[in-house]
């Protein structure tokens, strides 16, 4: 501010600020009660206690399980068994709890956009205040450069070009006047105008946007299968406990002895590490993404983007590469191509290019050069005239170049009619095509202005989208183009990325009331034209609605909501803090093509966390229900407190090193599919305990050995058979098929079964076996797993012929419904 400004407001005389005839701003007093009314010009956050956060971890079915467990574990003064349990539970909250705490807030960042100062007239005087104290009413000044502090109703001044890429989507900057609204959060680049407030806070756009990422979200699929594995063991837990108590209390077992067994059965049935390595296998998978520059802000996601079918992709930034692009210039009759670029490159500034000056110099050949040309004056383009001039002196002559909207240009040059119309014609089959177009004309020796002709513009679509998009079909995923541009542009792109031509309005999907039609057209679409972040967010809520996995990717604070609400939100190369907050991939690359990479190792890392789900389900299968018919029928504990507990410890910490095994890759999207998983996790479980029992029967009936030489034997004998449920469940044929198992997973296993072989034959914490009896469980145990593994075979077998069965059936009943005049068709 001059000193001649502040000595007007001093004696509050008005500056020379153009406003509108009618708006003359608040008063202090005014203002003070709207603000009273509105509340403060700022985004509300929801924030959850770093307390809060934490305690989620510690609630759900299996922590309850585990937190039972160590209840009763201190009850009977079980220390050992108490400390171990503690150490699983607090291990798998605090992988969660450091994965969430590393998130960013999406509101927070959202804030950072918005305007710290505004400049508004208070008492009639113009004066800083702070943005948040801005209300409804107000009237605010905004210059070059100015963040705008709120939504505003401009009421006067020449002109404003404001960039509201980040809100909107569009790309370049756009032109306002008298009377259009100018959105909080967006950026005046050229101009000033003034503007009366008519929103501030949650009630902008910018603030409905924030609104939007809050409400976005929902539990992943993969939080629900763990919740499911964890419901039916609990159930499983449950039923067998209620049994081993009536059958207790008909024979009339001690108390104590029945609670402890209880004890042993909860320990046995609670799959302790689950959450840890299903966590520590998705971020193994997030470390090799980081390393082909994709940042997981939320490891869920990679589960999530193994079963994505239907990927959102904002055009601008993303499929495109957010720089224009000359197209094939048009010139006019007797004019040369290189004639209109060297005029429009005369009307560019070269020192502070914007957009379009930019794309110009950038499409100049290199035998092409200004500076032999003087630029004696130059007018930048003016968002009223929509055009920019220059003054040029060349050897002596002087010329004016000019270079704006193709109607202004063809009307200064004044053209004959039929030149009119074919100009018009180019200019319409360019808008067909996508392309914005410039007029370029020139003074002649008269001083007349002549035309040279069109320069078509236009945001080309990356090198490597058309590749990636059609590798990523292949892989099974649909996708869909979202932008915010005019549908014209939007089909021209897709053209050329063969991505399909059904491209429509956003609003006139959800135009229609009735639901089932909404989703009809946007299963149907190829991509959605004038986009806003509401119509985003409800597409992608769309789609969940109908059973799709939904990726999104984006760039843009418009964007935000629906990466949020996305099952895989994916912010791309360049994107704002507000979108790298709410996605959950975040891509340091240009391009798409590290998605379909990523694809690829999300389902891997999503095979080897099914291969532990069927693996764990299985040996809790076989332990429980061995340990309870044991009971039930012979009166007898097969394995003791202190063997269940280091089994828990042997089999779960070196299956974690799954995580680093090599896992065969599915060409179509993945889910859980636990009708399968409990079938063969059962199948498995079932025939370990007839292999148990069998044993049993050896050792204790045939072999005639004592029950404590049989409780060491039966342990080594469910150590074994453990590690080796593996290598079984980590694909679907036999075991030596590739992918071979991993180093890393097979040293640690082999290694661990060692140990516990040691334990057995020297009768550490059990009575000594000797090395023939544990050789002798060794070789029962590897013809038990040939046997297994051709067990495994046949379900699968058995399932895919029944799933080939039901296809049909269901092509059948479809055939049936279809009208035979659509079957004409």
């Amino acid at each position: 501010m001059t000193q001649e400004q502040a000595a007007q407001q001093e004696h509050g005389i008005e500056t020379k600020t153009s406003i509108g005839p009618q708006v003359q701003g608040l008063t202090e007093a005014e203002a003070a009660r709207r603000l009273a009314q509105y509340g403060e010009n700022v985004l509300i956050e929801h924030h959850v206690t770093l307390f809060g956060r934490l305690a989620r971890f510690f609630w759900g079915p299996i922590p309850w399980m585990i937190e039972i467990a160590a209840l009763l574990s201190g009850f009977l003064q079980h220390w050992a068994d108490l400390a171990i349990i503690l150490a699983m539970l607090f291990v798998n909250a605090g992988v969660g709890f450091w994965q969430e705490f590393k998130a960013d807030n999406a509101i927070a960042l959202l804030k950072r956009r918005l305007a710290l100062q505004a400049r508004v007239r208070r008492d009639g005087v113009w004066k800083d205040v702070q943005a948040r104290l801005l209300v409804p009413g107000d009237l605010v000044l905004v210059k070059l450069g100015n963040v705008i502090p709120a939504d505003l109703k401009l009421v006067g001044g020449a002109y404003l070009s404001v960039d509201q890429a980040a809100l909107t989507g569009e790309s370049l900057p756009v032109d306002k006047k008298v009377g259009d609204d100018a959105y909080s959060g967006s950026v005046a680049k050229q101009g000033e105008m003034s503007g009366e407030v008519t929103a501030t806070g949650m009630n902008t756009y910018f603030g409905k946007t924030a609104s939007l990422v809050e409400q976005a979200g929902n539990i992943s699929h993969f939080q629900r299968a763990v919740l499911r594995i964890g419901n039916f063991l609990i159930m499983m837990t449950i039923g067998l406990v209620l049994v081993i108590g009536l059958a207790a209390l008909f024979r009339r077992d001690p108390l104590v002895e029945t609670i402890q067994f209880a004890l042993i059965l909860t320990i046995a049935s609670i799959p302790v590490a689950l959450p840890a390595v299903l966590s520590v296998t998705m971020a193994i998978g997030a470390e090799r993404l980081a390393a082909l520059k994709a940042i997981v802000s939320r490891l869920v996601a990679i589960e999530e983007m193994a079963g994505m079918d239907v990927l959102c992709s904002d055009k601008t930034g993303t499929l495109t590469k957010n720089e224009l692009k000359l197209g094939e210039i048009e010139p006019a009759q007797a004019v040369e191509s290189e004639a209109v670029l060297l005029a429009a490159a005369l009307a560019s500034r070269r020192d502070a290019p914007d957009a379009i000056d930019a794309a110009i110099f950038a499409g100049m050949p290199s035998s092409m050069s200004t500076k032999q040309y003087t630029i004696e004056s130059f007018q930048p383009f003016d968002p009223v005239a929509k055009r920019a001039q220059a003054q040029v002196e060349y050897e002596g002559r002087r010329f004016k170049v000019t270079k704006g909207a193709p109607q202004v240009i063809v009307d200064l040059c004044h053209p004959a009619d039929n030149a009119r119309r074919a100009i018009a014609a180019s200019i319409e089959r360019a808008a067909s095509r996508g392309f914005r177009t410039l007029g370029v004309a020139q003074t002649d020796d008269s001083g007349e202005w002549r035309y040279l002709g069109l320069i078509p513009l236009s945001d080309p679509p990356r090198d490597d989208c058309a590749q990636t998009i059609a590798i990523a079909r292949e892989m099974g995923v649909d996708v869909k183009m979202v932008t915010g541009d005019h549908e014209a542009i939007a089909k021209e792109i897709a053209g050329q990325l063969k991505l399909g031509q059904n491209i429509v309005v956003a609003d006139s999907v959800f135009e229609h009331e009735n639901e089932s039609e909404q989703l009809e057209r946007i299963v149907a679409a190829d991509g959605f034209a004038r986009v806003f972040p509401e119509h985003k967010f409800k597409i992608v809520r769309a789609l969940q609605g109908a059973g799709h996995i939904v990726g999104m990717t984006g760039d843009g604070v418009n964007d935000a909501p629906a990466l949020k609400q996305a099952d895989v939100g994916i912010a791309v190369s360049g994107a704002t803090d507000a979108a790298r907050a709410a996605a959950d991939l975040v891509l340091t690359a240009p391009g798409l093509s590290v998605i379909t990479t990523a694809i690829k190792e999300a389902r891997q890392i999503f095979e080897r966390m099914t291969s532990y789900a069927i693996y764990r389900i299985a040996e809790t299968i076989r332990l429980l229900l061995f340990m309870t018919a044991s009971i039930l029928l012979f009166n007898f504990y097969p394995v003791t407190a202190i063997m269940v507990v280091l089994l828990a410890l042997l089999n779960d910490l070196p299956i974690m090193m799954i995580a680093y095994d090599n896992a065969p890759f599915a060409m179509r999207p993945v889910r859980w599919d636990m009708a399968k998983v409990l079938t063969i996790a059962t199948a498995l479980g079932i025939y370990g305990v007839l292999e148990s029992f069998v044993l049993f029967w050896i050792v204790r009936d045939y072999l005639a050995l004592p029950l404590p030489l049989v409780q060491a034997l039966i342990f080594l004998k469910l150590l074994v058979s453990g590690h080796m449920t593996i290598y079984l469940t980590r694909n679907k044929g036999l075991v030596w098929q590739r992918p071979w198992p991993s180093l890393k997973l097979v040293v640690p296993c082999e290694m661990t079964q060692v140990v516990g072989t040691l334990v057995v034959v020297y009768g550490w914490f059990m009575a000594p076996t000797g090395w023939g009896y544990a050789l002798l469980v060794w070789a029962y145990a590897l013809v038990s797993f040939g046997i297994a593994s051709a067990l495994k075979i046949g379900v699968y077998k058995l399932l895919d012929y029944r799933a080939a069965l039901q296809s049909r059936h269901l092509t059948r009943v479809e055939q049936r419904l279809t009208p035979h005049s659509t079957k004409l068709r």
